[in-house]
């Protein structure tokens, strides 16, 4: 998949402002994920999912510095996310359709929080973006 210069620009604009705040991004969309779509939940059973939980910060940070390091490496997702890959495909066997459902939540997060900045243009970039993510972490699958 290739992305614009616009779409690069609008990735690297909304990543600017995100990237500083990734463990409370990502613990609210996991907990919006979670809100929306309880049957996700089943892969946490070890975490504390309540509101704000060191759990949820933490997982939250890991996914959201994740999407951070794939965009330094548009050119070559599945490079970049083959070890995350792997990890879910084989050890710990998400079901993929999570990764669209998670992907909705940080989409609505991100929109929330950035409203200046997440125009048209950025949405449909981080939509392709978050989608193209998704289909390299579930190209594993089998």
């Amino acid at each position: 998949m290739t992305f614009s210069a616009a779409e690069k620009a609008a990735l690297v604009a909304i990543w600017g402002k995100a990237s500083g705040n990734v463990n409370a991004l990502g613990a609210e969309a996991l907990e919006r994920m979670f809100l929306s779509f309880p049957q996700t939940k089943t892969y946490f059973n070890h975490f504390d999912l309540s509101h704000g939980s060191a759990d949820l910060q933490s997982h939250g940070g890991k996914v959201l510095s994740a999407l951070g390091d794939a965009a330094k490496h548009l050119d070559n997702l599945e490079g970049a996310l083959s070890k995350l890959s792997d990890l879910h495909a084989y050890n710990l066997r998400v079901d993929p359709g999570n990764f669209k459902l998670l992907s909705h939540s940080i989409l609505v997060v991100l929109a929330a929080h950035f409203p200046a900045d997440f125009d048209a243009t950025a949405h449909a970039a981080w939509d392709k973006f978050i989608a193209a993510v998704s289909t390299v972490l579930t190209s594993k699958y089998r």
